[in-house]
């Protein structure tokens, strides 16, 4: 498995990818707009997008992150890992990517916003505090990195 800066040739496997992840949470598959277009929503902005990519050359997680008003702060987004994929280590590395790209940019604090209801999230509430991530408010956790 590598992880590299999302290339738009991955762009409707990463869809499918997405798409699936969230069928195999029990959650309706739908696609988040900025998804569509990565380079707008992202790279022209200044933030950054990664995918993994197996063996294969398929897509098997991602993550993004988008800097706030505060330029010490971003926001991840998007962290998906294909269901077949999961306890691999794939989500850890893919954060890791993040979080070391943000120090690089001087950003020294993560945030993330967790949906609702919880129990449909219940990955996301157990995943980012074993990353050393606190809820800080209701559906809100940050890390200082």
């Amino acid at each position: 498995m590598i992880i590299k800066l999302y290339e738009e040739t991955y762009r409707d496997d990463l869809i499918f990818m997405v798409l699936q992840a969230k069928d195999a949470l029990g959650r309706k598959p739908s696609i988040n707009a900025d998804l569509l277009d990565i380079k707008t929503n992202y790279f022209d902005r200044g933030d950054k997008f990664w995918i993994a990519i197996n063996e294969d050359d398929r897509v098997i997680g991602c993550i993004g992150y988008s800097k706030t008003d505060n330029p010490s702060e971003a926001f991840l987004h998007r962290l998906y890992v294909k269901a077949s994929e999961k306890h691999k280590g794939i989500g850890t590395k893919l954060l890791q990517t993040a979080e070391e790209e943000m120090r690089e940019q001087g950003i020294t604090v993560s945030l993330v916003h967790l949906g609702a209801p919880k129990e449909q999230w219940f990955e996301s509430y157990s995943f980012y505090p074993k990353n050393g991530y606190q809820e800080y408010k209701p559906r809100y956790m940050r890390k200082d990195l």
